[in-house]
């Protein structure tokens, strides 16, 4: 019940906001968010607030979660990867919209909850990896959708390659000091075309794979 009662206090907020996709809302609903958060922090599942996580990791408040998703423009046959794990729920989401998404982390940690989440959700077209996702993931073509959830000091040109033409990303941008911007670009030709989105808090990226989380 408080599930049900969670995400549809959220989907009106999301409403003011001005997202609206059922499909993506569809998505949201049938990935339980409750699964995905800490224990203790079960009553704030469907909140806005951001949730800290092992690892010294956080997820995102569910708005901004849904924000971002609702911004990709995921369609069915997509690839997509993600960059940043966190608990696995954006992950989770992606895979009832797209055709087949990876998602990396830099902690084992993480990487074997949302392996467990995913398993028992029976989503197999999500895979979960640990990797460096300084510079993306090479060796595994490109992608319709790159989702990055760790902030760069610059727009990271090295990601057109690992895209389809046309495709896009959504990435946190460090502008000034501490503050942060969502931007989706967009790749047309050999270059991006830049969207800012909305503001958002963000951790820097860090490169390598952690040693022992």
């Amino acid at each position: 019940m408080a599930e049900k009662e969670g995400f549809a206090a959220l989907v009106l907020r999301l409403r003011s906001n001005g997202v609206s996709n059922l499909d993506v809302l569809t998505a949201v609903e049938q990935t339980p968010r409750s699964q995905f958060v800490p224990p203790q922090f079960s009553a704030d599942a469907y909140s806005s607030r951001t949730i800290p996580i092992d690892c010294g990791s956080f997820m995102e408040g569910a708005d901004l979660a849904v924000r971002l998703l609702d911004g990709l423009h995921i369609k069915p046959g997509h690839r997509v990867l993600e960059v940043g794990t966190g608990s696995g729920f954006t992950a989770a989401v992606m895979g009832r919209l797209a055709e087949r998404v990876i998602t990396i982390d830099r902690y084992k940690t993480l990487v074997a909850q949302a392996q467990a989440r995913m398993e028992a959700l029976s989503l197999r077209n999500v895979i979960v990896r640990q990797a460096d996702g300084a510079s993306g993931l090479s060796g595994e073509g490109t992608f319709d959708r790159i989702l990055v959830t760790a902030a760069f000091s610059a727009v990271p040109r090295f990601y057109a390659d690992q895209l389809v033409a046309g495709g896009s990303i959504i990435a946190p941008l460090i502008i000034e000091g501490d503050q942060c911007m969502m931007v989706r670009l967009t790749k047309t030709g050999s270059r991006f075309e830049r969207e800012d989105l909305f503001a958002a808090p963000y951790l820097p990226l860090v490169p390598h794979i952690a040693a022992y989380l």
